[in-house]
């Protein structure tokens, strides 16, 4: 029997089984990277941003079109993660602008909404790269649009549509040379269809597990590593169910609406975050009466995601002796007093946000300046929310945010045009030298249009370079790659290849240095003893004769060295 119509219980479905196949698989497409190093993260990227929408979809008990379009548009824009994420976040939202309006969605339903899907992604990125996911959605909206007026029956069109945007796939190395000398086809791409095959499967009732299980990835800002352990302080609980829950906005909710609703949660806790985010307000509160915060929040809207802990049973502190409880409580009040110093300090003019890995890396930054560090970069994209989080954390109208990775930039970006009470300023920046040196370059004394300029401008002066290994044999640019080599990687693309650490090391700074380089820094990993760094540094020194040499301790993951010539 054909189905002609789809409801928004099945479209509910359809996208937690999407979601579901993408995370089954995404470490199948995080082995599509082209660069052959131990940091393939497109598919990881992907999963955790269809996986925030599917937690909101999954919450909804009762979907209607547009309550599940608020879910998948809200929920993937905030989780989105690295340019693929990002334009999935984009494929997502503009789907659902076009069938938040409709009760079913039909075959030219589809081809209508496939069609604004393309557009909308193609709009976000600044210069859209044939070859990649962008080409493969823009075969599933054209071939939507072929069917949509011979075909009726939706299984027989998504079945057709899937199939081309295979074909499309296949072709992507043939678009990017890049990919037909790795041997692969477009990582992004083929994450998009593996989405739209998990949706198939539950059209046709092959699949009918629709459980959604949270991904283990939270990047959080701070100087430490990911890993290691803080310290669990014993307090005194004033307030002991710690209350968190999301609002589906069904009101408005202005700027009085959320000063009057933090106020009501003052007066029954503390510990609040309240943050208003397009059609939803996720709220934390610390309290005695979770009910009543419940209540209140369904003034506004229905609430989703609700979760009660009871603090004093996880803390148990049934033997806390006297004086620790003591010591507890006078942390607690320092801590407090600390908050509220913060708090009554005056507004600066700008503030900064960094995205970096290792504890070296964020102690450089933060002595340049930087209020926030995101823990974060290659294998470990930050969300767009993440981002935003960390701007809103600092007393500033205009936050400057660093990037140093070109698979954040565009969840950069998209922070800066949901953020609503700051203007986030944007510097590109690609590598962890580019950001080190666009902060060297901010003057106070300059507007902010003056230091963006005098940033951006400071961005060609620096050349980087990150040394890492081989996961694989494979060739690029003409290079032969044999399977745990090291790799030098500069801003162009791989610059040397070896089976010696630092002769590699030193053939990609060969690439670097001219008559005019005056100075060389060399970053360690964590996997690199200082001993060994310094042998390195005389080496480079024996052969850059007259250029300086700085070693500072990075502590980076996945990279052995990063290196500047300036």
């Amino acid at each position: 029997m054909a189905t002609t119509t789809i409801d928004a219980a099945l479209v509910q479905k359809m996208f937690l089984a999407g979601a579901k196949n993408l995370e089954s698989k995404k470490e199948w497409i995080n082995d599509l990277n082209v660069f052959p190093v131990p940091d393939g993260d497109t598919g990881t990227n992907m999963t955790l941003t269809i996986m925030s929408a599917a937690k909101e979809v999954s919450a909804i008990a009762n979907p209607t079109m547009e309550s599940l379009s608020k879910a998948i548009s809200t929920g993937s824009l905030r989780g989105a993660r690295g340019n693929s994420g990002v334009i999935l976040s984009q494929l997502l939202r503009g789907f659902t602008k076009e069938i938040s309006h409709v009760s079913e969605i039909t075959v030219e339903t589809l081809a209508v909404a496939t069609q604004r899907a393309t557009e909308t992604a193609y709009k976000a990125v600044m210069k859209p790269k044939e070859g990649t996911i962008l080409t493969v959605a823009k075969g599933v909206s054209d071939k939507a649009a072929e069917v949509a007026g011979n075909v009726t029956d939706l299984e027989e069109a998504l079945s057709v549509i899937i199939d081309y945007a295979e074909e499309v796939l296949a072709k992507t190395p043939e678009m990017l040379p890049v990919l037909k000398e790795a041997g692969v086809v477009d990582s992004g791409g083929q994450g998009l269809v593996v989405v739209l095959r998990g949706m198939l499967d539950a059209l046709t009732g092959k699949v009918t597990d629709f459980t959604i299980t949270e991904p283990n990835a939270e990047f959080k800002s701070g100087s430490s590593m990911p890993g290691k352990g803080a310290a669990i302080e014993d307090v005194d609980i004033k307030f002991g169910y710690c209350t968190e829950f999301i609002i589906m906005l069904e009101k408005s909710f202005d700027e009085k609406t959320e000063a009057d609703f933090k106020a009501f949660l003052s007066s029954i806790g503390d510990s609040i975050v309240c943050v208003n985010l397009d059609d939803i307000v996720k709220v934390h509160v610390h309290t005695n009466h979770p009910g009543q915060a419940f209540e209140k929040g369904l003034e506004y809207g229905q609430l989703t995601k609700m979760k009660v802990d009871n603090m004093r049973e996880e803390h148990n502190q049934k033997v806390v002796a006297q004086s620790e409880m003591q010591s507890a409580i006078a942390a607690d009040a320092m801590k407090k007093h600390e908050q509220e110093k913060k708090e009554q300090e005056s507004k600066k003019d700008f503030g900064f946000v960094t995205i970096a890995a290792g504890e070296g890396i964020a102690e450089i930054f933060k002595g340049l300046g930087v209020d926030e560090v995101i823990q974060g970069g290659q294998t470990m994209n930050p969300s767009t929310e993440d981002i935003l989080n960390a701007a809103e954390k600092i007393n500033a109208d205009t936050i400057f945010v660093l990037p140093n990775n070109g698979n954040i930039i565009l969840a950069s970006n998209q922070a800066a045009s949901i953020i609503e009470d700051k203007k986030i300023v944007v510097i590109p920046t690609k590598t962890i030298p580019q950001g080190i040196t666009a902060m060297i370059n901010f003057e106070m004394t300059r507007s902010a249009e003056e230091n963006e300029m005098a940033m951006l401008d400071s961005l060609s002066t620096v050349q980087s370079g990150e040394l890492t290994y081989a996961v694989r044999d494979t060739s690029i640019d003409g290079k032969e790659i044999k399977k745990d080599n090291y790799l030098g990687l500069g801003d162009k693309g791989l610059a040397a290849v070896g089976t010696d650490m630092n002769t590699t090391l030193i053939d990609m700074l060969d690439t670097f240095v001219n008559d005019d380089s005056e100075l060389i820094s060399v970053y360690y990993g964590q996997d690199i003893k200082e001993d060994d760094a310094n042998e390195l540094v005389s080496q480079i020194e024996e052969k850059f004769d007259g250029v300086d040499v700085e070693l500072q301790y990075g502590g980076q993951p996945v990279y052995y060295y990063i290196v500047s010539v300036e």
